[in-house]
């Protein structure tokens, strides 16, 4: 494919589009569900955010599979249509069940960011590809910014129409990748599947317990730092009653601070090729910016806290999967991204499960603002809640540390 008919820039679209759309619906979802007429107890809050990446690691390698069968545009279109169709129900929903219904079927759809990234894959040779992703990773970063701030002005309106606006998003992504996107992946090339490396050889030899080590590390932080997922505007609520809307502009400057460290700073770092000790600075400041965030006495060290976890969690995330795209060998690398994500995947499950356990189960029924007793006892709630996302970060560190680089494979023959 020329050069003038890459279809990167389509690409980086759907992605934009796809992101802005999740980045809307995260501040609003926990206080949404937790008000009138769904009153969600915490346990039932921690499930509903965290069932979307539940289903979503069923879901997206058997949309993996299908793109090779079928193609990645037919893929695509079926994944940002189930979207749209999620978002639409949340909208819509007056019980519990179908909120549920709308994440479910959002998961399970949501095979739309892997699909993109396998279409980048297909067009780009292997030279090109590390630049032409980081144009993908810089739609998630927009995408972070945009929606957030989008999502608290949208809310002033309704709690409804953040999630209606992000289907219609979705409607409109869906006619962008119908009308303007090549299929990249066309049929002469689907006869057969190439070889795929087994589990058993991923782990064999002396980088098996770089890679364990590698994997729980990433299991463990993301777990801990999903904690935010269904915290965050809960907390901005409970402890300064902000509004949506001063929620979801904390939650873009979080984005925004993020998309500065892992474009810049980080890409600077790199280069003196120390991506164990940028790891382990990341996971400290991480795990200290949790523990703290409960604990600040005014939006100040709020705000500081928030700048700390950005740079905590951008200097960690992106350099594990970085390690591991560096220092194993090719044959083994597509199923090693593929377990990483998949750990993902269940860790931002596991994170807002694991968040709410602190709370009492009539936590949505208590009258704001907080005052007296109860407000002291939810405080303490929050601080438990943040306190174990912080040491599952610090578990994290811990595998870092023992983390022994293996030697850089070699490149292949010419």
């Amino acid at each position: 494919m020329s050069p003038s008919r890459s279809p990167i820039s389509i690409i980086f679209l759907t992605v934009l589009i796809s992101m802005v759309g999740f980045g809307i619906v995260i501040p609003v979802l926990p206080v949404y569900a937790k008000q009138e007429p769904f009153l969600m107890t915490p346990s039932q809050l921690g499930w509903l955010v965290g069932i979307f990446s539940l289903v979503q690691l069923v879901a997206a390698p058997l949309f993996g599979k299908l793109s090779d069968k079928i193609g990645r545009k037919p893929v695509l279109l079926i994944s940002v249509i189930g979207t749209a169709i999620g978002f639409f129900i949340i909208g819509k929903a007056e019980a519990t069940w179908m909120l549920f219904l709308g994440r479910i079927i959002d998961g399970a759809s949501g095979g739309n960011i892997a699909t993109a990234q396998a279409c980048v894959a297909d067009v780009t040779p292997p030279e090109g590809r590390s630049r032409a992703m980081g144009i993908i990773g810089a739609a998630f970063g927009l995408g972070f910014i945009a929606g957030p701030a989008l999502g608290g002005v949208l809310a002033v309106y309704s709690h409804a129409a953040p999630f209606y606006f992000a289907g219609a998003l979705s409607v409109v992504n869906v006619l962008l990748i119908w009308a303007r996107l090549p299929e990249t992946y066309p049929a002469e090339k689907r006869n057969g599947d190439a070889a795929q490396v087994s589990l058993g050889e991923v782990f064999s030899g002396s980088q098996g317990p770089f890679i364990l080590f590698l994997i729980l590390a990433s299991l463990l932080s993301t777990t801990g730092f999903a904690f935010i997922h269904v915290l965050f505007a809960l907390f901005c609520g409970d402890r300064f009653q902000w509004t949506l809307r001063e929620t979801s502009y904390a939650f873009a400057y979080v984005g925004l601070l993020a998309v500065f460290v892992q474009g810049g700073l980080l890409r600077r770092l790199l280069k003196r090729n120390i991506e164990k000790q940028l790891a382990l600075a990341g996971a400290f400041l991480l795990a200290v910016s949790l523990y703290w965030l409960p604990r600040v006495s005014g939006v100040g060290a709020f705000m500081g806290s928030c700048a700390l976890m950005a740079l905590g969690n951008g200097l960690l995330t992106p350099t594990l999967a970085g390690m591991g795209s560096r220092y194993v060998s090719g044959s083994a690398q597509g199923r090693l991204m593929g377990i990483m994500s998949s750990a993902g995947s269940l860790a931002r499950f596991l994170g807002p499960a694991l968040a709410v356990i602190a709370f009492p189960k009539n936590f949505s029924e208590i009258p704001r603002p907080l005052t007296g007793a109860i407000g002291e006892q939810i405080s303490a709630s929050y601080e438990h809640a943040f306190s174990l996302g912080a040491l599952l970060v610090a578990a994290s560190l811990v595998c870092i540390v023992l983390l022994k680089t293996p030697a850089l494979p070699e490149a292949p023959s010419r």
